[in-house]
Order: structure tokens, then sequence, then C-alpha cells
């Protein structure tokens, strides 16, 4: 296949699924991964994607929030483990904030019936995994409720997240990087996620590692203020020792 075959391809591909990854193309292409970063700096100024961290968008995606069942079947078994792997981080008998994202989603999932917790959220997918389990005491946070993410926002939900102090926030993010911080792509979610950091005494990010070096839209925190970063080892060394070095501990699941 010639580049401008290949390329037209990428770009087919990447409108298709509204992200490429380098070495997965490397891959289906059977070329190498600079070959394929070479063409995705040719799309890149052609105007037709935007290269992120790994692969690349599809011009116009780059702030592209996907729902919830799409973001639910993306990197399904990282999440796993890293939901999995956030369970030592529970503080039995104690309170813990669990933020609207996909691996928070799967970390409530897995909380053993014999485990005490107060749990407050203001996701509702997370608020109905939780509501019969018997030793969780639940407060669901209200306020206008966003139809892709199924998180409620606005005045009421940042009143709420005012007036508690939890031992641990279990925060999710779209992106994630030492120089631009914490971000989403909307900014109410963005003004939630922030009130929640705010009222947690410790912040663990459950993120996978496709999303260090995004940056959405609406920032809501620095790196510096997240204790430990759960991801999976996708994380290279070098972005390992950049999170590290902001004060953040990292854990590969």
């Amino acid at each position: 296949m010639y580049a401008p075959e290949r390329r037209q391809e990428i770009l087919r591909l990447a409108r298709a699924a509204g992200r490429v990854d380098v070495l997965a193309l490397a891959e289906e292409f059977q070329v190498t991964a600079e070959t394929v970063r070479r063409d995705l700096k040719a799309l890149d100024r052609a105007g037709l994607v935007r290269r992120v961290h790994g692969g690349a968008l599809p011009a116009g995606r780059l702030d592209f929030e996907p729902d919830l069942a799409e973001r639910e079947g993306t990197a399904a078994d990282q999440k796993d483990r890293i939901a999995r792997a956030a369970l030592a981080e529970l503080p039995d008998g104690g309170s813990v904030i669990l933020d609207a994202g996909s691996t928070v989603g799967r970390l409530a999932a897995l909380i053993p019936l014999d485990l005490t917790l107060t749990v407050v959220t203001h996701a509702l997918p997370v608020a109905a995994r939780l509501a019969g389990h018997p030793g969780i005491e639940l407060h669901l946070v209200g306020g206008r409720v966003r139809h892709r993410t199924r998180a409620a926002v606005d005045a009421w939900a940042l009143r709420a997240y005012a007036e508690i102090r939890a031992d641990v926030l279990f925060l999710a993010a779209n992106g994630f990087a030492p120089g631009t911080g914490l971000t989403t792509p909307d900014p109410a979610e963005a003004a939630v996620k922030r009130a929640a950091v705010a009222a947690a005494r410790r912040v663990v990010l459950l993120a996978d590692s496709a999303k260090a070096g995004q940056e959405q839209f609406a920032r809501f925190g620095e790196l510096s203020e997240v204790d430990l970063l759960i991801t999976d080892a996708g994380l290279d060394p070098a972005q390992q020792a950049a999170v590290r070095a902001a004060g953040t501990e990292v854990a590969l699941a």
C-alpha cells in the first residue's frame, strides 16, 4: 500500500472510531511505528487529524466527549485492572467520594459486601450500583443531570461538596499531564470535580494510560493535587517519572 492510500485509510479509521493508536495502526498496515507517526504528522499538517499522545483524533474531535456506553467499552481490560487495584485504597469504616467515570464505576461494582463505607457520589450509575449494598451508607448528590455522563452538576452539587470532608476521593479525568493538569470536556463537570477534590483528604486518580498527555477543554486541577495515580502499564517510564516529579505517587495495575 502506498503512503497516500495508507493515510486515507488511517483517516477513515479515525473518523469511524473517534481515535487511532500508533501501535495498532503499525500492526494493521505492517509498517513501523515511525512510519505511522509520519503519516499522522502529514495528516495533522493537512488539518485532517489532531495528534495526541500515542495516536490521533479526527479534526474537530479533540474535545469530543464520548457517551457513557462508549466509555464503558473503551480500554475495558485496563479499567478492570485499575479498579481492582483501587480496592486497596478503600478505607474500611471510612468515607469516600466516587466521581463520575467508567473506571470509578467499575470500582463501585467491585466493593466487597462485607466492607462498611460512607459513600458520596454525584454519578447516577454509581449510585444505582451501590443502592442495595448492605454495608454502605449512600449519599446521592443532586443537581442538573447531564445526559451524556449521567452526572449531577451545577449549584446543588457544588453546595453539597462544600459541606463535607471525605477520607478519599476516587477521581476520573479525560486527560492528565504534569504541564496541563487535569482536564475534562465540560466546564460544569469540571467545576464539580474541582469541588470534590477540595472535599477530600486524599485524592486517588483512576485513569488508563491513553489519557496521559491528553488535554481537554475544561481544566479542574493540578496533577500535584493528586496523591496517587492508579493506571496501567502502558504509561511509559518517562511519563511515570514526570507524574512522580509533580509529587504524585504512581501505581501500575
